[in-house]
């Protein structure tokens, strides 16, 4: 690494040193498209620091600045899925918004992470978010790699559920919600000492179904080992 190479600062979550070595030297042959489906917690306010913008602005207004389209852009990758949490089912670990990036590789991921342009991003990030977990995920159905990107026309609102959990076995887990579309977890790359295995996302139609979806899985969970959440997303390039 030179010494013009960005140090960027992630205070919101623990990176897995180890799985990013092992994207950051993955041979060709044995890489292709990653989802990165990020859980995202904002600070009330942004916490800037040194001669970084420090307005008054909330964490969410801080990752609005963020926004890396542009450097997404340039290295191939697509943000497929955005969304807002409006519901929280289980435990009190809330969140605030999420968001999913399929990128055309795993190293591109981690070679982004060097990148000026991107840097110059990340401080909005770093000042906005408290907290983030960063599952590394590929889908059940591997069709999903072949959806195109969402485009203008595909930006309206909708109301999806949303169900992350530890579990050891993986096929029960999808099984149990046969009308979700699946997601399993190879690795987590940022987030706290847990290790997350499925991804799973419910079209509800409306937020009083999407509640009701909610609540009666929830119930069949426990708190601290799985999330369950509605969004109203903005972007779905995945369950549609």
């Amino acid at each position: 690494m030179s010494e013009d190479t960005p140090r960027l600062k992630h205070k919101y979550g623990r990176i897995n040193k180890e799985l990013g070595f092992k994207y950051a030297t993955m041979e060709p042959k044995d890489d292709g498209p990653a989802y990165m489906v990020n859980l995202m917690k904002y600070h009330e306010v942004a916490q800037y620091e040194g001669d970084a913008p420090g307005e008054n602005i909330s964490g969410k207004e801080a990752d609005d600045r963020y926004n890396p389209s542009s450097v997404l852009n340039k290295i191939g990758a697509d943000v497929m899925f955005y969304g807002d949490v409006v519901a929280n089912h289980l435990g009190d670990e809330d969140w605030d918004r999420i968001g999913i990036v399929r990128y055309a590789t795993r190293r591109s991921f981690i070679e982004m992470q060097s990148r000026k342009d991107f840097a110059d991003k990340h401080q909005h990030k770093a000042a906005g978010m408290l907290r983030t977990i960063l599952p590394v995920c590929r889908p059940v159905d591997e069709s999903i790699d072949s959806h195109p990107r969402p485009g203008q026309d595909d930006l309206n609102f909708g109301w999806v559920v949303m169900v992350v959990r530890q579990s050891q076995d993986r096929e029960a887990a999808y099984a149990a919600l046969p009308e979700a579309t699946n997601f399993w977890v190879e690795g987590t790359i940022i987030g706290d000492e847990r290790q997350w295995d499925t991804v799973q996302f419910i079209n509800a139609g409306s937020e009083a179904n999407a509640k009701a979806i909610g609540d009666k899985v929830a119930a069949g969970l426990t708190a601290g080992e799985a999330f369950v959440m509605t969004l109203r997303t903005t972007m779905d390039g995945l369950t549609g």
